[in-house]
């Protein structure tokens, strides 16, 4: 269980940018050969794969729009690398522990992408390209600096990302709630102005 804070803190980054997550902990194990890190990570082939996704996502994260249909196909690759890299951070422990690494993982992989998904259908709002390319490289800042950090120092980290998660999930809860009273203020108007017509 001691990869656990590892597990978490690489979940919630898989959950924002999977491929980049892939990337950092690759590179980690080929420069300092750290032992926390599974070698299948550092193999080349993992590390070309990776670079070549991450490449791709680094431009469609950027485009409004073409950012959510790239964020729907991730549902399921997001959470799934989460899960893995959980699996694999276990390393030869107990299935017990996989399991529970890989749920973590994973499960904290889904609601970092659901957070980064809704915030992402909020920003598209917006009819101007800069909110988007700023939030795609503070995403991918985030990312790169938090996984860094946890190869050294797992527990803060965890607790950095569980701060973030949660902060997240409030503010998307918190633009739902805004954007459901918005739909009926809407919905209300629209049916009041045939009755006024009338």
């Amino acid at each position: 269980m001691e990869s656990l804070p590892l597990a978490f803190s690489s979940g919630w980054a898989s959950g924002v940018n999977a491929y980049l997550v892939v990337l950092v902990l690759g590179i980690a194990e080929r420069v300092s050969g750290s032992s926390d890190i599974p070698d299948v990570l550092g193999r080349w082939e993992v590390l070309a794969v990776a670079g070549f996704l991450y490449a791709m996502e680094f431009v469609a994260d950027k485009i409004p729009f073409v950012d959510s249909g790239w964020d729907v196909v991730s549902t399921v690759i997001r959470p799934t690398a989460g899960a893995v890299i959980g699996v694999l951070l276990a390393g030869d422990a107990d299935s017990l522990a996989q399991a529970v690494n890989g749920a973590v993982g994973g499960g904290t992989a889904l609601l970092s992408h659901l957070v980064k998904a809704g915030s992402r259908l909020a920003i598209n709002s917006s009819p101007e390209p800069v909110t988007n390319i700023g939030a795609s490289i503070t995403e991918d800042v985030v990312v790169l600096a938090l996984v860094w950090f946890a190869i050294e120092h797992p527990a803060a980290a965890a607790a950095i990302a569980g701060v973030l998660l949660a902060v997240g999930l409030v503010a998307l809860l918190l633009a739902a709630r805004l954007i459901r009273r918005g739909w009926r203020r809407l919905r209300g108007k629209q049916v009041a102005s045939p009755r006024a017509v009338a």
